[in-house]
Protein backbone atom coordinates (compact mmCIF):
# COMPACT_ATOMS: atom_id res chain seq x y z
CA UNK A 1 0.00 0.00 0.00
CA UNK A 2 1.53 3.40 -1.24
CA UNK A 3 2.13 6.26 1.07
CA UNK A 4 1.28 9.40 -0.72
CA UNK A 5 2.79 12.87 0.08
CA UNK A 6 -0.16 16.00 -0.76
CA UNK A 7 -0.27 19.43 -0.49
CA UNK A 8 -2.83 21.52 0.07
CA UNK A 9 -3.91 24.41 -2.08
CA UNK A 10 -6.32 25.84 0.66
CA UNK A 11 -4.22 26.00 3.86
CA UNK A 12 -0.83 24.66 2.66
CA UNK A 13 -0.56 21.88 4.94
CA UNK A 14 1.63 19.28 3.72
CA UNK A 15 0.79 15.25 4.79
CA UNK A 16 1.15 12.39 3.51
CA UNK A 17 -1.66 9.56 2.81
CA UNK A 18 -1.59 5.74 2.95
CA UNK A 19 -3.81 4.68 -0.12
CA UNK A 20 -5.96 1.29 0.85
CA UNK A 21 -7.26 -0.62 -1.83
CA UNK A 22 -10.71 0.70 -1.49
CA UNK A 23 -9.15 4.06 -2.17
CA UNK A 24 -11.46 6.89 -0.41
CA UNK A 25 -10.66 10.26 -1.65
CA UNK A 26 -7.82 12.10 0.13
CA UNK A 27 -9.09 15.21 1.92
CA UNK A 28 -6.52 17.58 4.40
CA UNK A 29 -6.59 16.69 7.88
CA UNK A 30 -6.48 20.32 9.01
CA UNK A 31 -8.83 21.83 6.84
CA UNK A 32 -11.20 18.93 5.16
CA UNK A 33 -10.28 20.26 1.56
CA UNK A 34 -9.78 17.60 -1.26
CA UNK A 35 -8.29 20.49 -3.32
CA UNK A 36 -4.98 18.74 -3.12
CA UNK A 37 -1.13 18.74 -4.71
CA UNK A 38 0.71 15.33 -5.11
CA UNK A 39 4.15 15.77 -4.09
CA UNK A 40 6.93 14.06 -5.02
CA UNK A 41 8.11 11.88 -1.82
CA UNK A 42 11.75 10.62 -0.56
CA UNK A 43 12.42 7.35 -0.34
CA UNK A 44 10.87 5.46 1.85
CA UNK A 45 14.49 3.94 3.10
CA UNK A 46 15.92 6.31 5.62
CA UNK A 47 18.90 6.70 7.78
CA UNK A 48 18.90 7.20 11.34
CA UNK A 49 20.60 10.54 10.79
CA UNK A 50 18.19 11.20 8.13
CA UNK A 51 15.15 9.90 10.45
CA UNK A 52 16.86 12.33 13.52
CA UNK A 53 16.95 15.15 11.06
CA UNK A 54 13.25 14.64 9.69
CA UNK A 55 12.02 14.21 13.54
CA UNK A 56 13.50 17.73 14.54
CA UNK A 57 12.57 19.66 11.91
CA UNK A 58 9.16 18.24 12.53
CA UNK A 59 9.89 19.29 16.18
CA UNK A 60 10.86 22.64 14.99
CA UNK A 61 7.83 23.44 12.86
CA UNK A 62 5.56 22.06 16.06
CA UNK A 63 7.09 24.98 18.43
CA UNK A 64 7.40 27.68 15.94
CA UNK A 65 3.62 26.87 15.20
CA UNK A 66 2.54 26.77 19.19
CA UNK A 67 4.60 29.92 19.78
CA UNK A 68 2.39 31.53 16.87
CA UNK A 69 -0.66 30.45 18.47
CA UNK A 70 0.26 31.83 21.95
CA UNK A 71 1.12 34.73 20.22
CA UNK A 72 -1.93 35.31 18.69
CA UNK A 73 -4.22 34.56 21.99
CA UNK A 74 -1.61 36.87 24.04
CA UNK A 75 -2.73 39.56 21.34
CA UNK A 76 -6.35 38.84 21.93
CA UNK A 77 -6.03 39.10 25.21
CA UNK A 78 -4.30 42.89 24.84
CA UNK A 79 -7.05 43.89 22.66
CA UNK A 80 -10.41 42.56 24.80
CA UNK A 81 -8.60 44.36 28.07
CA UNK A 82 -7.72 47.50 26.22
CA UNK A 83 -11.09 47.71 24.78
CA UNK A 84 -12.65 46.96 28.27
CA UNK A 85 -10.65 50.06 29.60
CA UNK A 86 -11.67 52.12 26.81
CA UNK A 87 -15.48 51.26 27.21
CA UNK A 88 -14.81 52.02 31.13
CA UNK A 89 -13.49 55.49 30.36
CA UNK A 90 -15.94 56.27 27.67
CA UNK A 91 -19.33 55.47 30.56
Amino acid sequence: MPIYEYLCRECQHRFEYLLLRSPVEAKCPACGSANLEQLISTSSFHSAAASQANLSAAHRKVAATRGDREREEHRRHHEHFEDSAHRKQDT
